[in-house]
């Protein structure tokens, strides 16, 4: 278990691909990007061709953000939100970087954070300290602190923020759902907290025993165990929970849209299931193979190969399966180590 869980977070932390509502960007060997999709609200505004030294990226519903190798950032895409809004280029240290649905929060280096964005930043997050890792749903965030305890800030209209994750201990890693939390404790169980109307925090989840990781859509998640097998719970109307899941084996790597899933195996080729009312699970993802690394948007998904190349497939109604994305070349991929052979 202890070698699979290193291998798990070596390859989370090599991620170079991000998905957003409908549309995704790729982070290039050179540290510069390509994006494509809906360009609506300008998520894919050429502005980020102008972009150096990017070492991370992160996309909300309708803007990205992406990290500099000198700790500032960069901000594209929708702003009627404030999603944009230009304090961003006052922060420095910057270390990590999450995006919700409308808003973004940057950890720094000496364990501090800065949010901005919608109305999801009250100034409480200005008192924690400690800070080791950020994450957010769609209005709410969540602070992982180096005690293994949690804050949480933001919306709490459907119980995102309810108190009952202060109560939480030894927590290791966080996944955020569209209004509800999964915290990952270093026991391998997990505690969930937020909106239960759909069964996203039915109490099946504590069951499960020897988690290493957990990946959240709007209403569903899906936990990886160190066996490689996974557990899922959640909606499942559109289903999600196609029993096809109990079968597989060999999992490193999960990604969740809002109503499909993504798994990565270690032979390098991939499972999907769930709605595919979008072509979400089109079966042309049996073709690929060497796949290195997954991620979800909205109705679409994105897979990086270990030549640097990506493939693409789900609803291309605002453009996510461009086949613009077909001339990138020399995406970053992991440390050779932990390439898939």
């Amino acid at each position: 278990m202890i070698y699979y869980r290193f291998f798990y977070n070596k390859l989370k932390m090599n991620k170079s691909i991000s998905c957003g509502y409908h549309h995704s960007v790729a982070l290039l060997e050179d540290g510069t990007l390509e994006c494509w999709g809906d360009n609506t609200r300008n998520q894919c505004d050429s502005v980020y061709k102008t972009f150096t030294n990017v070492i991370y990226v992160a996309c909300g519903y309708r803007h990205s953000v992406a990290l500099r190798s000198d700790g500032t950032l960069y901000c594209w895409g929708d702003n009627f939100y404030n999603q944009c809004d230009t304090v961003y280029k006052s922060f420095t240290n910057v270390i990590d970087v999450a995006c919700g649905g409308f808003h973004s929060v940057a950890l720094k280096s000496d364990g501090t954070i800065e949010c901005w964005g919608n109305d999801q930043c009250d100034p409480v997050y200005k008192t924690f300290t400690s800070v080791k890792k950020i994450f957010c749903g769609s209005n709410h965030s969540v602070a992982l602190k180096e005690d293994g305890s949690l804050e949480c800030w933001g919306s709490n209209y459907r119980n995102q923020c309810d108190p009952v994750y202060k109560s939480f201990e030894c927590v290791i890693d966080v996944a955020c759902g569209s209004n509800y939390s999964v915290a990952l404790t270093s026991d391998g169980t997990i505690e969930c907290w937020g909106d239960n109307r759909f069964n996203q925090c039915d109490p099946v989840y504590k069951t499960f025993t020897n988690i290493i990781s957990v990946s959240c859509g709007d209403r569903h998640s899906v936990a990886l165990k160190s066996d490689g097998t996974i557990e899922m719970w959640g909606f499942n109307i559109y289903n999600k929970f196609n029993l096809l899941y109990k079968k597989f084996t060999g999992v490193i790597d999960i990604a969740c849209g809002f109503y499909h899933s993504v798994a990565l195996t270690s032979d390098g080729t991939i499972k999907c299931w769930g709605s595919n009312y979008n072509n979400q699970c089109d079966p042309g993802y049996k073709t690929f193979k060497c796949v290195i690394d997954v991620a979800c948007g909205f109705h679409h998904s994105v897979a990086l190969t270990s030549d640097g190349t990506i493939k693409c497939w789900g609803s291309n109604g605002k453009n996510q399966c461009d086949l613009v994305y077909k001339s990138f070349t020399n995406i970053k991929l992991p440390n050779n180590s932990y390439i898939l052979k």
